[in-house]
C-alpha cells in the first residue's frame, strides 16, 4: 500500500470519527456495505467511501437524480442516486476521485443503490449526504 493510500485511509477513518459523534447510528466500517450486499438488505442507513468508477447521465424522469457508480473496497460497485431537485448537484465529478457518502442502501444483484443522500424537506427521513473534495452536498 502506498503512503498516499495509507494517508487516505487514515483521513477517512478520522473523518468518520467526527461524523460518528454527530450521528450515532452511522455504521463505522466500509465492510458494512459489503455485508448489506451479501445479505440483500433494504432500507439500510450506511456510511461508506470509495472511488468514483463512472459518471452516468442524470435521471430526468420524475424527481431528477445525478447518478454515478462508486467502487467500494475494490470489489463492489454501488450506484449513487443523488436527488438534485432537493440537493445541489455535484459539479465536475470525475472517475478516479474519492467520495464519501451516507444514505439509504437498497440491495440489487448489480451491487445496490444508495439514495436519500440529501436532507428530507418534510423532516421524516434521516438526512443523508455526499462529501466530495471537502464539500458536503445535502
Amino acid at each position: 500500500m502506498s503512503l498516499l493510500n495509507v494517508f487516505r485511509a487514515l483521513f477517512f477513518t478520522l473523518g468518520f470519527a467526527v461524523v460518528n459523534l454527530a450521528a450515532a447510528e452511522i455504521t463505522d466500517r466500509p465492510s458494512d456495505i459489503e455485508y448489506a450486499f451479501a445479505h440483500h438488505q433494504q432500507n439500510a442507513q450506511l456510511y461508506a467511501f470509495g472511488t468514483i468508477e463512472k459518471v452516468l447521465a442524470d435521471d430526468r424522469q420524475g424527481s431528477r437524480h445525478q447518478k454515478f457508480l462508486v467502487r467500494v473496497n475494490g470489489n463492489l460497485t454501488i450506484l449513487i442516486a443523488h436527488n438534485i431537485d432537493i440537493a445541489k448537484r455535484i459539479p465536475e465529478l470525475k472517475p478516479g476521485d474519492e467520495i464519501q457518502f451516507y444514505g439509504e442502501y437498497e440491495w440489487n444483484p448489480k451491487g445496490g443503490v444508495v439514495h436519500w443522500t440529501h436532507r428530507d424537506p418534510s423532516g421524516r427521513h434521516r438526512a443523508g449526504w455526499l462529501k466530495y473534495k471537502g464539500i458536503t452536498y445535502q
